[in-house]
C-alpha cells in the first residue's frame, strides 16, 4: 500500500513537471504574428453623423462623382495615372486605399488606352503606386510625379502620339520612389484641427520624447505664404481637403481644373477638351474639385472593432503596451477640434486618428530623397493609423502587406548622408516586449 503510494505521488511529480516543460515548450515556440486584415463589414466608407440635409445632399453628391469615371473627352491625360477618384481609394470602401486587385490593369486591357506598356513595378495584386523621381538628368532636385500612362492609343485620342515614360531606365538608376494612395476617412476632421493644438501636443511629453530620442515638427504652407502648418499627404504636404483634390484631378488624371488650369503635357496635338478642363458651370454646378472635398470632408472616420481579433482584453492590453513602449508619442491617440466650427458635425470633437501630423525623420531605410513644403528627404508625416485593422499595404510605398515588418522599418541606423531614425527606441522597446505582449499590440493595431 506503501510502495503503491509513493508510485502514485511519483507519477503526479512526473505528469507536473512535463505540464510545466510543455508550457514552457510552448511559450517559448509561440511568435507573435500579424493578425492580418480585419474582417467583416468595412468600419468606414459613410457620412459623418450630424449632419444637415445640405451637407448630406452635398457627401452624395460627392460620392458619386469621386465614384465616376472619365474620358478623353473629359479631359483625361495627356499622361495620367488612372481615370477616376474611386479605383484608387477603395480598401475597405470608398474613400480608402489601394485594394486587393490593382485596377491600373484595366487602363491597358480594358479602357482602350494600347499605346502603354504596364510599368514592371506594377502587379496585380497591388499594391497601386504613384512614381516619382527624385532627381533630373543634369542633377537638380524632382521629386514631382511621373505619370504611368499617356493617352496614346485610344480611338478619342488619335494624332496623339507621346509616349510613356522610361522607367525601367530610372529603376536602373535608382532614381524612382513610390507612393501609395493614402485614405481619407476623416479627412474633415483632420482639417478642422487647429494649428495651436498641433503645437501644443509637440510640446507635450517633452522628457520623455526626448528620452527616447523623438522630435518632429510641423511642415508649413510656406509656397503660399501664410505659413499655417499642412496636414495631407505622406510628407503633409498640402493644406486642404480642396488643395488635396485640386491637385490629385490635374496630377492623377490629368483633368486641369481651377486649381491648376495648366497642363502638364501641353502637347498641341493631345488637347481633346477646353482648358481648365473642369470649372464651376453655374450657381447649381459647382466643379468636380468641389464635390470631391466636400465627399471627403464629410467622410466619417474608421470605426474601430471592440473585440476583433484576439478579444477585449488583448485589445485593451495592446494599447497599454502601445502607450508603455512610446508609440503613442508620435501616433497620438485623439486631438480634438475646435467648439466653432462652420460644420457643427465637425465641431468639438476628438479626432481619434493616432498621429500627432507631424514630419519625423525616419533614417535611410525610409527615406525617399523627396523633399515638398520644408519637408527633408527623410522625414514623413506620422501616418494616421485610424482604419489600419483593414489596410492591406503599409508604408508610404507599399512595400509590406505585414504589420510587423512596417513596425521595423521604422528602424534605421544613419548613415553619410541621413542621420538614426526617431523610430529607433521605441521599436527596440517593441522587440523586447514578450511574445504575448506583442500580439496584443498587434490585435490591437488590427482593432483600429
Amino acid at each position: 500500500m506503501q510502495k503503491t503510494g509513493k508510485m502514485q505521488l511519483l507519477f503526479m511529480v512526473v505528469a507536473v513537471l512535463l505540464c510545466g516543460l510543455f508550457h514552457i515548450l510552448q511559450a517559448q515556440s509561440f511568435r507573435a504574428s500579424d493578425p492580418g486584415v480585419r474582417g467583416g463589414a468595412p468600419g468606414a466608407g459613410g457620412p459623418m453623423d450630424g449632419l444637415t440635409a445640405d451637407e448630406a445632399e452635398m457627401f452624395v453628391v460627392g460620392l458619386a462623382d469621386f465614384s465616376e469615371e472619365e474620358e478623353v473627352a473629359d479631359g483625361v491625360g495627356p499622361r495620367f495615372n488612372f481615370v477616376g477618384c474611386a479605383g484608387c481609394h477603395s480598401q475597405p470602401a470608398i474613400g480608402g486605399t489601394s485594394p486587393a486587385v490593382n485596377p491600373l490593369f484595366r487602363v491597358t486591357e480594358e479602357l482602350g488606352f494600347t499605346g502603354n506598356v504596364m510599368p514592371q513595378f506594377i502587379r496585380r495584386d497591388g499594391p497601386i503606386r504613384e512614381a516619382r523621381f527624385r532627381y533630373n538628368a543634369d542633377g537638380s532636385r524632382d521629386g514631382s510625379v511621373h505619370n504611368l500612362f499617356v493617352i496614346t492609343g485610344h480611338p478619342d485620342a488619335a494624332g496623339c502620339n507621346i509616349e510613356q515614360e522610361d522607367f525601367a531606365t530610372q529603376l536602373a538608376n535608382q532614381n524612382i520612389i513610390f507612393r501609395i494612395p493614402s485614405p481619407t476617412f476623416g479627412a474633415g476632421l483632420i482639417e478642422q484641427i487647429l494649428d495651436s493644438t498641433i503645437i501644443a501636443n509637440q510640446n507635450a511629453d517633452s522628457s520623455r520624447k526626448q528620452a527616447l530620442g523623438i522630435s518632429g515638427r510641423p511642415n508649413r504652407n510656406l509656397n503660399v505664404n501664410d505659413g499655417t502648418i499642412t496636414r495631407f499627404g505622406w510628407k503633409a504636404q498640402l493644406k486642404s481637403t480642396l488643395i488635396f483634390s485640386a491637385e490629385a484631378y490635374t496630377i492623377e488624371m490629368g483633368i486641369t481644373n481651377e486649381g491648376f488650369p495648366q497642363e502638364r503635357d501641353e502637347t498641341a496635338s493631345c488637347q481633346f477638351a477646353p482648358v481648365p478642363n473642369d470649372v464651376t458651370l453655374s450657381v447649381r454646378q459647382i466643379s468636380a474639385i468641389e464635390n470631391f472635398a466636400n465627399f471627403q470632408r464629410f467622410l466619417a472616420p474608421p470605426t474601430p472593432a471592440r473585440d476583433t481579433p484576439g478579444g477585449a482584453k488583448s485589445i485593451r492590453r495592446g494599447r497599454e503596451k502601445f502607450t508603455d513602449i512610446g508609440c503613442n508619442l508620435c501616433h497620438t491617440p485623439s486631438l480634438q477640434t475646435p467648439f466653432n466650427t462652420t460644420v457643427a458635425a465637425l465641431g468639438n470633437q476628438n479626432v481619434n486618428l493616432f498621429s500627432d501630423l507631424l514630419l519625423h525623420n525616419m533614417g535611410p531605410g525610409l527615406a525617399d530623397d523627396i523633399i515638398q513644403g520644408v519637408s527633408e528627404p527623410d522625414e514623413f508625416r506620422t501616418a494616421p493609423l485610424w482604419g489600419l485593422g483593414q489596410r492591406i499595404f503599409f508604408l508610404h510605398d507599399g512595400r509590406t502587406t505585414d504589420l510587423i515588418e512596417a513596425i521595423r522599418a521604422h528602424r534605421s541606423a544613419g548613415n553619410a548622408q541621413f542621420g538614426s531614425s526617431e523610430a529607433n527606441q521605441v521599436i527596440d522597446n517593441f522587440d523586447n516586449l514578450k511574445e504575448d505582449d506583442k500580439q496584443d499590440l498587434l490585435n490591437f493595431l488590427r482593432s483600429l
